[in-house]
């Protein structure tokens, strides 16, 4: 299954492109579904119909749904928050209250990675575009595998074990005093199967011939800056940005002094995401006369963005993380396009190295060969960090 995820700061259009992308991947005969993660759905006002969380067909070989978290809750997670309900009401909290805060912050975003594992390990769609909420949010989302996989090595396994250990001699106690049981082994093993998905999904999204990101912005210094921090974040988790669409461009045939303004202001942008982008690809959408919903308007867009291209092609791939051997030990090298030196901090903590870029930070499990060394400095070399470490 091959998986593209659309995303970009709210407003730029995602939406339309992710729908135009779907329309041409089934036009060529891909099995195609489209998935709305973005908690404010506007995929079915693209298409112009009703749609819900399992996926419609939309037209031949095209099928569109929007995520319902508490669906998926119910799905993956309904033991364990009837556990957390009941020991809340035993708490003193009624029955509404107590059903609302066991539903975890965040937990939409989760959903959503195990939705997309389900259909990928399924197998019933040769193309899986996800409609993804704004950057910020569509980061959190990519970032969980790996910030998962932290909790679950360093705090959840740990605990498991001793709660397991002790329950048998605690719960007779327990139980009269506070109202509700302590959790068993089955309870106990739902969070980790959760994670063990989200894990295999995590390899997914790092395999550059299965997933790539494409980002949609718009000709605007802040629209572009935002894209440029999340081209960069993506490179942080090794997650591949292969195409750019710069959308919303006025056409040369509009003339009328009200947009000389505005048509300056987008050549100097559009040349700034060209070059700040390089070498990605880039391709330029024109400013509509009018909304884009509707299948017609869909096709006009599908053939402005790909005329006779296979959207499911890689359209670029580069590793963003890179071991090699010096002299000395051992250089890894990360891409962090568009990130000046100063923003960036780095710690090392046994097989771990941090980074934090911003308020994004990744701790990175390292290789066997280098969490026994000990770093000795970072620099810059264009767009890419270089680490150094010796014995």
């Amino acid at each position: 299954m091959r998986l593209i995820l659309m995303t970009g700061k709210g407003g730029v259009g995602k939406t339309s492109m992710a729908a135009a992308t779907g329309l041409r991947c089934a036009e060529l005969g891909y099995k195609t579904l489209v998935l709305s993660t973005d908690p404010a759905h506007s995929l079915a006002d693209s298409f112009d119909i009703e749609m819900g969380h399992e996926p419609k067909l939309v037209c031949d070989n095209l099928w569109g749904a929007e995520l319902d978290a508490l669906q998926e809750l119910e799905q993956n997670w309904g033991m364990v928050k009837r556990y957390i309900t009941e020991v809340l009401q035993a708490r003193g909290l009624d029955g509404v209250q107590a059903e609302e805060l066991a539903i975890l912050p965040g937990m939409d975003e989760i959903f959503g990675l195990v939705r997309v594992f389900r259909h990928h390990k399924e197998g019933h769609f040769d193309v899986l575009i996800i409609d993804s909420a704004p950057t910020g949010t569509a980061l959190r989302l990519l970032s969980i595998p790996e910030v998962a996989g932290w909790y679950m090595r360093r705090l959840y396994k740990p605990l498991e074990k001793v709660a397991m250990y002790l329950r048998p001699f605690v719960e007779p106690i327990f139980r009269p005093i506070a109202g509700f049981s302590l959790p068993d082994k089955k309870m106990m093993d739902v969070p980790y199967e959760f994670y063990e998905k989200i894990d295999a999904l995590g390899k997914i999204l790092t395999d550059h011939m299965v997933t790539s990101v494409r980002l949609v912005t718009n000709p605007e210094k802040m629209v572009i800056k935002e894209s440029l921090r999340a081209y960069a974040y993506l490179s942080l988790y090794d997650i591949s940005v292969d195409l750019v669409i710069s959308n919303r461009i006025i056409p040369a045939e509009v003339t009328d002094p009200y947009f000389q303004y505005w048509k300056e202001n987008q050549s100097t942008y559009r040349q700034e995401i060209i070059d700040n982008f390089s070498p990605l690809p880039v391709k330029e959408v024109p400013l509509y006369l009018r909304e884009i919903c509707g299948m017609a308007a869909l096709e006009k867009l599908k053939e402005l963005l790909y005329g006779d291209e296979d959207p499911a092609q890689v359209y670029y791939s580069k590793s963003t993380f890179n071991i090699q051997q010096t002299k000395e030990g051992f250089e890894l090298e990360l891409s962090v396009p568009g990130i000046p030196k100063e923003q960036i901090q780095l710690s090392k903590n046994g097989d771990e190295l941090n980074i934090r870029i911003g308020n994004h930070r990744r701790n990175m499990v390292l290789p066997q060969v280098l969490a026994t060394l000990k770093t000795t400095g970072a620099e810059m070399l264009d767009d890419r960090l270089v680490i150094r470490f010796v014995e």
